[in-house]
């Protein structure tokens, strides 16, 4: 009688476990459906006094008008503030990955005067955020002569990815024994040997994490390219989608299609990489 009662509590518990689950998983993806509906929302005003997130039907317009053009929109041009973004991404995050990678590696293996206080100093330049330097960074970039260039926007990323992620990597090299540099050393291998050929390899996930959160970060960023940007040539994918809800447009549909374009790319690529990339981060995480 006891084992059954306890097994129907048992059921139970599970019961209430699994309405929260479904209930919170509902409260996480509604928000993602309802963008799905309405870029492939026939309007361009998406109607918001309902739950439904498929009201007027189901079309791909506005992806066409995304690529074709319209007169609603005669200025915008989605191609090309994808490929500016895309040129953001790949060389900021190609450059964080060899900057921050080769930093870690000279904190993590070699010892010298005011490494502690410089790894200190990494962290209290996270601490800060970044609005605290943004007048700062307005005039640097503007008195080097790459204001309203897009390599005033990497120059602006790569140094902003360089405290925390050199942090990160450094935890995950100081995992891998220094017996292995000792060896290559032994067989002849300069420092740079055996970064390449030695670390490297082994500290694969831990650079993939990097590339991939590097690569995310100008497709969502709208407050630098806003400062930096002014051309129309040089809009980013941020400031080009947003031009279609601002100043009274309300073209929710036609930014929702946008975003979801955006969206796909990365969802492929985590799906692939999801092992390794949760592999670099349990690790990063383990200190020798």
């Amino acid at each position: 009688m006891n084992n059954k009662t306890t097994s129907n509590k048992a059921i139970v518990v599970r019961v209430i476990f699994a309405i929260i689950l479904a209930i919170c998983s509902l409260i996480v993806i509604y928000p993602l459906i309802y963008a799905v509906g309405a870029a492939f929302n026939p309007k361009a005003m998406f109607t918001a006094d309902t739950i439904n997130p498929f009201p007027d039907g189901f079309s791909v317009e506005q992806f066409v008008t995304l690529f074709m053009g319209s007169s609603r929109h005669p200025d915008a041009n989605f191609l090309l503030w994808f490929k500016n973004t895309l040129f953001l991404a790949i060389c900021s995050s190609l450059l964080s990955v060899i900057v921050c990678s080769l930093a870690a590696y000279v904190f993590s293996r070699f010892k010298f005067p005011m490494r502690k206080a410089m790894m200190i100093s990494l962290l209290i330049l996270q601490v800060f955020p970044s609005f605290i330097g943004m007048m700062a960074i307005y005039v640097i970039v503007f008195r080097i002569g790459l204001y309203d260039n897009l390599f005033g926007l990497v120059l602006i990323y790569v140094a902003g990815n360089v405290p925390y992620n050199t942090w990160l990597v450094k935890s995950y090299l100081d995992t891998i024994p220094k017996s292995l540099d000792e060896a290559a050393r032994i067989d002849g291998a300069n420092h740079l040997t055996i970064f390449f050929r030695v670390i490297l390899p082994i500290a694969r996930p831990i650079i993939g994490f990097l590339a991939l959160t590097t690569f995310t970060g100008p497709w969502m960023d709208y407050i630098y390219p806003s400062m930096i940007l002014t051309n129309d040539e040089n809009k980013t994918i941020a400031l080009g989608l947003l031009s279609y809800v601002a100043e009274n447009k309300n073209d929710f549909a036609l930014f929702a299609a946008g975003a979801l374009i955006v969206s796909v790319p990365f969802v492929i690529f985590f799906i692939i990489s999801q092992k390794s990339l949760t592999t670099g981060l349990g690790a990063a995480a383990v200190k020798e």
